[in-house]
């Protein structure tokens, strides 16, 4: 029987490229888990903001900071001549563009507001004159927290020159708006109609995605599918010699002289 199982000859090559393997997949495999315990906690911590009534902004970046996703209601006037356009998540072709509207508060303090959606042909706002209030304005949000640099390498910089914005950088914002400071942090509007339809608000209590146990399964299933296919690869038939001679041959060889 254990003849036709083989033995068990590992080549340096395979083994080297195998451990890499397995072990790069089981490293990403426990990192998801660390992920998937951190999205958790990140979605009571919104859901739990996002059920508690709304309050007024908060007047330090400390307070802010402790408010992620909380409701907040805010008063003031939209400054619609500096408004900022980001190029809406995952279309970085450009079919869809944030529309962000300083809004100047009774007490002269500015914040962004991400007010909703727009298409690319309404890029224009005299084309959506409606939806620019004038005068006091009542807008309700959450509040969110800027990135602190550029979210990933594989976005395109911004180009404040042509007011093309792929992430949100709020003091090159503010540079670019020709405001001397805003908040350091900034409300994304809801659901709320706007006049004329556009922007259209986001629904601000979408359940965040959490497909991380799905990611470790799947890095822990290569690890060991590749531990699987080496185990296989490298078992040789029992009469096989590195060598390549046949067994008795060099007897042959000796009987024939």
């Amino acid at each position: 029987m254990s003849g036709a199982a083989g033995r068990f000859r590992p080549a340096l090559v395979p083994t080297l490229f195998t451990l890499v393997a397995v072990v790069v997949c089981a490293g990403l495999g426990v990192w998801q888990l660390e992920r998937l315990q951190w999205k958790r906690h990140l979605i009571a911590e919104r859901e739990a903001a996002l059920t508690a009534p709304p309050v007024a902004p908060p007047r330090t970046a400390a307070e802010a900071a402790a408010m992620q996703y909380r409701r907040v209601t805010a008063t003031g006037e939209f400054l619609h001549d500096r408004e900022i356009l980001r190029v809406a998540a995952g279309e970085t072709g450009g079919s869809r563009y944030d529309v962000l509207t300083p809004l100047r508060q009774a007490d002269g303090e500015v914040v962004f507001v991400d007010r909703g959606l727009i298409p690319v042909d309404l890029r224009d706002p005299a084309k959506r004159a409606a939806g620019q209030p004038v005068g006091w304005v009542r807008v309700t949000g959450i509040l969110r927290q800027p990135p602190r640099e550029k979210p990933s390498m594989f976005l395109p910089d911004n180009k404040p020159e042509r007011n093309l914005w792929f992430w949100l950088d709020l003091p090159a914002m503010a540079a670019a708006a020709r405001l001397p400071e805003v908040a350091p942090f900034y409300i994304v509007a809801d659901t709320t109609p706007n006049p004329g339809g556009w922007p259209k608000g986001r629904d601000v209590t979408e359940p965040l995605p959490n497909n991380h146990l799905q990611y470790a399964i799947t890095w822990f299933a290569l690890a060991i599918a590749a531990l699987v296919v080496y185990l296989l690869s490298q078992r040789r038939p029992s009469g096989e010699q590195s060598g390549g001679d046949e067994p008795g041959a060099k007897s042959d060889i000796i009987r024939h002289e």
